[in-house]
């Protein structure tokens, strides 16, 4: 309990797939009480974003990587195979879902992702300790103050059940939620679209291509309709993936500025982790654009040949995904070298085929797009290039202009959608709670790169001069520009399901930290020793400990999922701290208790451990002796 008498209060703004992995985690994580108030502006939204919702999701539209990759636990890599081939509900399920058994390499539907995050939800809330509490509420986050638990979040509710303290909020139909600490977890936001502001309203014009709306006029177009898809990622695959399998023999234009095309996983490929030297010539200081693509073009050809001669059995497709995630832990500092408007055109034009060289799609939606390419009545053509206007034809029909490299290019079409999605600069977003958080200082935009927000290590949102602005997590996109300077991770793979997982566990177990700080009464600990974030993050210093035995109980109590099980881990992570006795010795004599620091180093070492991503998840269920009789591992 706090000061107030109260449980302590968590704030997870946005319950899409960011916000309720980070809200699974809290309820495993918290060992005192606590109430996780988990809110959500769009209700079809919960547990599954805009990517994984049932209404904008119809049954072709599968996930782009392998079924075995979709477990939410990074430390229990088949759990998402597990639930849909023995728990899902599949009453409702059409053929050949319905009966599929689902393989670790094989397609799964993204709708069913929402059920099964539901699920996960509610089995967490279950096995929760006493006193922790889950309160799903349905609103808006418009704004955020200090206050007296730690800030005053001004919400526009639409449902509260459950939620007690509330009082009236400075704008008509507002409610001020107090919230010790607050996780942001607003995931993308749209983007606006100038080249497409005259036709922003109309019927032949779909901005959001995974909604219920979209989805039905897709579904419900003539067969021989002329149909323009902006944009060549995957979710344009989607679009027209749907398109073709219903039977459609109109011309389908792909448009796309660089003329990525994305790559087919086989049908037997795994994840895996590879190790490459450095690539020094990406050290060197920057110069220019010509002369640093240069570089790294003969950088790049070096490593996968490399790849190549030294893993022969990995199939061609996949060595450029292993060489760029290989070349991760080397680019912050080659990102260093590079001035910061040049490092923001770099991103804006090589984001999309960044995102091409680290990740394909499966074949399930990648077979019918390849043989409609090769069709040679051009049934789905490939325009490489920038689109200019999307205007009102006097048809009523839709104009789409295309700058090509040499000409400019019209196409009269019957339909348009835009897969020009996210916006990256927050101070662009139209959403109330940007605008305010901005203009209080609360957030301020990511100074390298403009993507995203200013972040600490933790993913605590900090000032322009990199001072905390309180008790306010992150998790996801809102990460994106930090992500790239401090992991090297580019494009989609700044906020995607592999670093969600790790951002949600961190970000947790951090609340959790800070919560007990300040029922302690040793919440300005860091602030009186500022070692303190040091010593306590020192994996070397716990070796050297003889800590090990702590740390590999307290990963496997975070690694459970079981109440009961977690509290007897929990135990045992003390009773192995008490008995430590002169290996205290390493913390500050004015440090007090020690055990108690003790036990945060243990969970920061077990939270680095969980989240090691230079090992494969299957390889990290081994190394943390954390095994299944289900899992059939070497």
């Amino acid at each position: 309990m706090n000061g107030t008498g109260t449980r302590p209060r968590v704030l997870v703004v946005g319950a899409g797939l960011a916000g309720t992995a980070t809200a699974i985690r809290l309820l495993h994580f918290a060992r005192r009480p606590m109430e996780v108030v988990l809110l959500e502006r769009r209700p079809e939204y919960r547990s599954a974003g805009v990517a994984y919702h049932r209404d904008g999701n119809p049954w072709d539209h599968v996930f782009n990587i392998q079924a075995g990759r979709m477990s939410v636990f990074r430390e229990d890599v088949l759990d998402f195979i597990q639930w849909a081939n023995q728990e899902a509900d599949r009453r409702d399920w059409p053929e050949p879902w319905a009966t599929l058994t689902f393989t670790e390499q094989g397609p799964a539907p993204r709708r069913i992702f929402q059920d099964y995050l539901d699920d996960r939800l509610a089995e967490a809330r279950r096995e929760s300790c006493p006193g922790v509490g889950l309160v799903e509420a349905d609103g808006e986050a418009v704004d955020m103050t200090v206050g007296g638990r730690g800030f005053e979040v001004t919400v526009r509710l639409h449902s509260s059940t459950g939620l007690h303290g509330l009082r009236p909020g400075p704008l008509p139909g507002t409610t001020v939620v107090g919230a010790d600490h607050v996780v942001l977890a607003t995931g993308l936001e749209p983007k606006e679209l100038p080249f497409a502001a005259e036709v922003a309203g109309h019927p032949s014009f779909l901005r959001d291509p995974y909604s219920a709306d979209a989805i039905r006029k897709l579904l419900e177009l003539p067969p021989d309709a002329t149909v323009a898809i902006v944009g060549s990622v995957l979710s344009a695959y989607d679009s027209a993936g749907l398109l073709l399998r219903s039977g459609h023999t109109g011309r389908i234009h792909l448009i796309s500025r660089s003329g990525t095309i994305f790559r087919t996983y086989p049908e037997t490929h795994e994840h895996d982790v590879v190790r490459l030297p450095c690539p020094e010539a990406l050290m060197k200081p920057y110069r220019s654009r010509e002369e640093f693509l240069a570089r790294a073009e003969a950088e790049w050809h070096r490593a996968c040949a490399m790849v190549r001669e030294k893993y022969p059995h990995i199939a061609s497709a996949i060595v450029s995904e292993r060489v760029a995630k290989a070349w991760e832990p080397y680019l912050p500092a080659a990102i260093e070298q590079i001035p910061t408007d040049e490092l923001r055109r770099l991103l804006d034009d090589f984001a999309t085929p960044i995102a091409a060289l680290r990740v394909g799609a499966v074949q399930y939606t990648m077979t019918v797009i390849e043989q409609a390419m090769r069709r040679r009545d051009g049934a789905l053509e490939l325009l490489v290039g920038k689109v200019r206007t999307v205007t009102p034809a006097q048809s009523g029909r839709l104009l789409v202009t295309v700058a090509l490299q040499q000409r400019t290019r019209t196409l009269e079409v019957d339909l348009v959608v835009s897969n020009f999605g996210r916006e990256f600069d927050y101070t662009k977003v139209e959403q109330d709670l940007w605008h305010n958080l901005l203009r209080r200082g609360i957030a301020v935009p990511h100074a390298r790169t403009g993507r995203g927000l200013e972040v600490d290590e933790r993913g605590t949102l900090v000032d322009a001069d990199g001072r905390p602005t309180g008790p306010v997590s992150t998790v996801g996109a809102l990460r994106e520009g930090d992500e790239i300077v401090r992991n090297g991770r580019t494009g989609a793979f700044t906020f995607n399901l592999a670093v969600i997982k790790n951002h949600s566990v961190a970000v947790a177990a951090h609340v959790v930290e800070q919560l007990e700080f300040k029922e302690d009464g040793l919440g300005d600990i860091p602030v009186q020793h500022p070692g303190h974030r040091g010593y306590v993050s020192n994996r070397e210093e716990a070796n050297r400990m003889a800590l090990e035995q702590s740390v590999v109980l307290e990963v496997q109590r975070l690694a459970t999922r079981q109440r009961k099980e977690r509290e007897l881990l929990d135990s045992r992570v003390n009773e192995s701290i008490g008995s430590m006795g002169g290996a205290l010795s390493v913390l500050p004599a004015e440090i007090s208790p020690p055990d108690r620091m003790m036990r945060v180093l243990v969970g920061r070492v077990a939270v680095d451990r969980l989240n090691d991503v230079s090992v494969t998840p299957r390889q990290l269920r081994q190394q943390l002796g954390i095994r299944n009789a289900d899992y059939s591992e070497d």
